[in-house]
């Protein structure tokens, strides 16, 4: 599972800009605030911002149904609201640093004794969710774009909608799209089905767990806004709190897809997953923001955010030459614990890429040669417990 909640499929997915960008996927079923707990279930109580249970302010989801109107992915490209080629956000923010030349930290041969010990889901280590040469596959994140014509649809809050971790903003639909593991907005399959909309002229990135359109009636679990102009502190969205990935960090901004693959360079660190018993209990690190108590590792398993580089020393020749691009990538900006669940990465659905997994080669079994004793643990810095003392306190976007 994947997202937030133990609800779904282990599909992982990445997009590119320029050339592609990168994430994982896969599934918690806590990242809501516990301090909340009266309100997830009243979804009445949610805010209530600007009727979003009048299902007539839906917007009729815009002929959703039209797939000739989707955004290829890869117009979102050079400079997207400020941003470096093949990246989301400025060059400030901490996944797209370099980090191969970051001290290892003290408790890097720990974790990675424990890891290489206890992640005991051999078929799942290493492997990518997304890659695939089935035509019209519906594996990986689907990431959507929108040139600000899909006028934002109003949604009605569900048990997956947390407040004031989640925001209440109408969303973009652009026609023809789809959530992920889905051919359309209906969660049909009862996945995560996450919705990731880039809005290139408000230069904002829409985020949401659990999205759902039936008809006429937008559903819709976690939302995050993010602002692709914002410099955001070590905080991001608020200490304490989630997004629509558990660890409380933008999922496209992680994400790669064969654009990048094709471009010879992925520009960002990449997003990994490790089942809830694998991570160190109610613990997090920067870049996160957030843990959940499902969490249940000992002291010497990763923390959420921890960030694992791929060793220098790694024999790149081992690996086809599209796993050489990604194996690249986690040399030099490595990966960053993200979200809990199986499968190690994910990657973009190639729906709406301008090149396919089949075309530059990539298959999801191409990087499980890897092992952890080939990773190293890169400066965790400060520890953060997600406690009774951890609790979210933002003002939820409405607009």
């Amino acid at each position: 599972m994947r997202g937030q909640g133990f609800i779904g499929s282990n599909r992982l997915a990445a997009w590119a800009m320029t050339a592609g960008l990168l994430a994982l996927g896969a599934c918690d079923d806590s990242t809501g605030s516990k301090n909340n707990a009266n309100n997830v279930n009243n979804v009445n109580n949610v805010n209530n911002v600007n009727n979003v249970n009048n299902v007539n302010n839906v917007n009729n989801v815009n002929n959703v149904n039209n797939v000739n109107n989707v955004n290829n992915v890869n117009n979102v490209n050079n400079g997207l609201c400020g941003a470096a080629a093949g990246q989301l956000f400025g060059a400030d923010h901490p996944w797209n640093q370099r980090v191969d030349a970051v001290a290892i930290d003290a408790e890097s041969d720990d974790i990675i004794t424990y890891l290489e010990g206890n992640h005991a889901a051999a078929w799942a280590q290493f492997r990518i969710d997304g890659p695939s040469d089935e035509p019209d596959n519906l594996y990986g994140i689907t990431i959507l774009t929108s040139d600000g014509t899909a006028t934002p649809a109003a949604f009605i809050p569900t048990d997956d909608h947390w407040s004031p971790d989640c925001d209440t903003a109408p969303v973009p639909l652009p026609a023809g799209g789809a959530i992920e593991g889905e051919s359309g907005y209906t969660c049909d399959n009862d996945g995560d089905c996450h919705l990731i909309v880039v809005d290139t002229t408000a230069c904002r990135l829409y985020e949401m767990w659990r999205a759902n359109v039936e008809e006429d009636t937008f559903f819709g679990g976690c939302l995050a806004v993010w602002d692709l102009e914002e410099t955001y502190s070590p905080a991001l969205r608020g200490e304490c709190c989630t997004s629509a990935d558990a660890a409380g960090l933008p999922i496209a901004a992680h994400m790669f897809g064969p654009d990048e693959i094709t471009a010879g360079e992925i520009r960002h660190a990449l997003r990994f997953i490790l089942p809830n018993e694998n991570m160190r209990e109610r613990i997090y690190v920067r870049p996160a923001t957030h843990s959940t108590q499902a969490t249940s590792g000992p002291a010497t398993a990763p923390p959420y955010g921890a960030r694992l580089r791929l060793r220098a020393d790694f024999d790149l020749q081992t690996l086809n030459p599209a796993a050489q691009v990604v194996a690249v990538a986690l040399q030099r900006y490595g990966m960053i614990l993200s979200d809990g669940g199986n499968l190690t990465f994910t990657a973009l659905n190639d729906r709406f890429t301008a090149h396919t997994w089949a075309e530059v080669g990539l298959g999801p079994q191409d990087l499980t040669s890897l092992s952890w004793t080939d990773f190293e643990v890169v400066e965790l810095g400060e520890r953060f417990a997600w406690d009774e003392a951890c609790s979210c306190e933002r003002t939820p976007s409405t607009n």
